[in-house]
């Protein structure tokens, strides 16, 4: 196993060395330190309406089930496993459920997690309790809910997850201010791609303003729009008339904070919606704000959020991208559109069209930045040099009373992810045994 001395040598504090993207001893120990350690975006309560409903997913590469437990309502997060021979219990994707069943000897299960019934029980003798937390579907260590949006750490130690996320809590209450109803929803469909490359591409590709005039140039044209907003409005220029790439992407501004997380500025020149559904979804949110602070609402100050490690949320096209790592280099990624309750249904529909147009296999956006991660990866394989170079604007950043804010096509959002990588990949605690799946 890697030394701490070794680990620490990998992340400079304007580099990182190569090895973060190829080595596989490296990923797994992400898995442990990181995704084993940190609060996981889980799924939104919105996926699960109904008593009984549920998601799998996983995390850490551990298989989980988000679940509405038919007794009390709550959302539980369990490990998808049995408490009986260790298989996996639920195979699909969603659905609703009385009971979870095991395919293999059929031990149920509550949607609690608590086991239910075992078939010919008596052969296992009078001291089987059934009632020992074992033998169930083991609820992860710490689960929390904010506005709708769960989190999970496979952890049972740490801090809490507001005390995690910090400033970042202002970004979801920002998107829960656009809904009339003050409520979103996560049930749109989804975009799932799966790319060869490392996780932290595209961590790090979410709040990097540098690449759009190159890497999407094919809709950065003089005579192309590439943000374009509800309604009629044609959305953010990214380009001059000349067609070269001007300066606005460093008026934008970076945000970072501690743990790895960080946003982005609005876009300059987004603008606002307008039309008659923009009009409607306008008159619903000024009834639930007045008009002053509806405007105020509408102004969202921040484009991406990165929730560190895996989770991105954006505001101007209304969406959550959650990232799955599947090896080091082998990443599955999926994007959902946010729906606003309250809003004109035309409205709902024109967000999910417009992620279409960006994230679908076919669209203009995400396509580029899949054939960026490939080669990165590939990229990285030579031996032409040993380090990644993370040095725009560096030595530049501004302290704040929260973090730190730099130029918009600064790297420093990238400098602060791996300054969190670096804390928890050498300060490594004990995994909770009691909870192991």
């Amino acid at each position: 196993m890697l030394s701490t001395t070794e680990l620490q040598g990998l992340v400079k504090p304007d580099r990182v060395h190569r090895r973060l993207y190829q080595d596989p001893e490296i990923f797994e120990l992400e898995m442990e330190r990181i995704f084993g350690r940190a609060w996981l975006y889980v799924g939104h309560e919105s996926q699960v309406p109904e008593k009984g409903d549920f998601i799998t997913t996983d995390l850490a590469r551990q298989p989980v089930v988000m679940v509405r437990d038919r007794a009390d309502g709550e959302v539980h997060v369990l490990y998808n496993r049995c408490g009986h021979r260790g298989a996996v219990v639920c195979n699909q994707p969603c659905g609703n459920v009385r009971l979870f069943r095991c395919c293999y000897h059929g031990w149920s299960f509550k949607t609690s997690g608590k086991l239910a019934a075992v078939p010919l029980e008596a052969g296992y003798g009078e001291d089987f309790d059934k009632t020992d937390p074992q033998f169930g579907m083991v609820p992860l260590p710490r689960v929390a809910n904010y506005g709708g949006f769960i989190f999970a750490s496979l952890s049972d130690s740490g801090p809490d997850l507001k005390t995690y996320l910090g400033p970042m809590l202002r970004t979801i209450d920002d998107i829960l201010n656009l809904a009339p109803d003050g409520e979103v929803q996560v049930s749109g469909g989804v975009h799932r791609y799966v790319f060869d490359g490392n996780w932290k591409a595209q961590v790090e590709n979410i709040n990097d303003l540098y690449h759009p005039p190159f890497s999407h140039a094919s809709t950065t044209k003089e005579d192309g729009r590439q943000f374009q907003r509800q309604g009629s409005n044609t959305g953010a220029q990214l380009t001059d008339e000349d067609g070269n790439p001007i300066s606005f992407w460093d008026e934008t501004g970076i945000r970072a904070f501690d743990n790895g997380h960080g946003y982005c500025g609005k876009l300059p020149d987004s603008g606002s919606g307008s039309g008659p559904v923009f009009e409607a979804y306008l008159k619903a949110l000024e009834g639930r704000h007045g008009p002053e602070r509806a405007k105020e609402v509408l102004d969202v100050p921040w484009h991406n959020a990165i929730f560190y490690p895996n989770l991105c949320i954006q505001s101007m096209a209304q969406h959550i991208r959650v990232i799955r790592p599947i090896s080091v280099d082998r990443t599955e990624v999926n994007v959902y559109p946010i729906l606003l309750k309250g809003a004109p249904q035309e409205y709902n529909q024109q967000i999910i069209r417009y992620l279409n147009i960006t994230h679908a296999p076919a669209s203009l956006i995400q396509t580029d930045d899949l054939e960026a991660f490939r080669r990165i990866q590939s990229g990285l394989k030579t031996q032409g040099a040993e380090w990644v170079m993370l040095a725009r604007y560096f030595g530049k950043d501004v302290p704040t009373d929260e973090g730190q804010k730099g130029m918009g096509t600064s790297e420093l959002e990238m400098r602060n992810q791996y300054k969190a990588w670096a804390d928890y990949m050498t300060q490594p605690q004990p995994r909770s045994n009691s909870h192991a799946s």
